[in-house]
């Protein structure tokens, strides 16, 4: 039976950090599906199709040929039902992410309680997509801390606000 696993998030933007969550997970899981939960309490910096094209481009560039990306805007437990999912997976940097987590993580278990969660410890701590915002927001280069395929398309996005 294949092992298929799920990895959450908004992804605005996608970060090195959740690339080496991917990796890890790809390296472990059959499929893992990575997908960009849209929040409406959230009001997203990026588009969700430019950004799931972005992380597909690399995805490619990396040679993960087990993930699929997409955008979805329901409960993830409902999800995980849905594609008969059994893994949570989530990246971990601190004490503070994971007590997030495990409140997360009860609530999921009461929509589905076969989930199981998966936490990989995050490489690089600093690295989080606020952390690319903020740098973004004050014409920093933040191309070291995201995959080459989406410092292309935060680039793109840099020549369409300017004009």
């Amino acid at each position: 039976m294949e092992k298929k696993a799920v990895y959450p998030g908004s992804f605005d933007p996608f970060t090195n950090g959740h690339m080496d969550i991917v990796r890890k997970a790809s390296a472990i899981f059959d499929r893992v599906y990575i997908v960009m939960a849209v929040n409406s309490e959230k009001r997203r910096a990026f588009d969700c199709r430019r950004m799931q094209e972005a992380m597909e481009r690399a995805l490619a560039d990396s040679g993960i040929t087990n993930c699929e990306v997409s955008i979805y805007d329901g409960l993830i437990a409902e999800y995980t039902k849905h594609h008969g999912i059994g893994y949570m997976v989530r990246g971990l940097r601190n004490n503070m992410d994971y007590n997030y987590e495990e409140n997360i993580a009860e609530v999921n278990k009461l929509i589905d309680p076969s989930l199981e969660y998966v936490y990989f410890r995050a490489d690089n701590v600093a690295v989080s997509s606020s952390m690319v915002k903020e740098l973004r927001h004050y014409g920093q280069d933040v191309s070291s801390y995201v995959p080459p395929a989406i410092a292309a398309l935060l680039a793109e996005e840099n020549v369409n606000t300017e004009h």
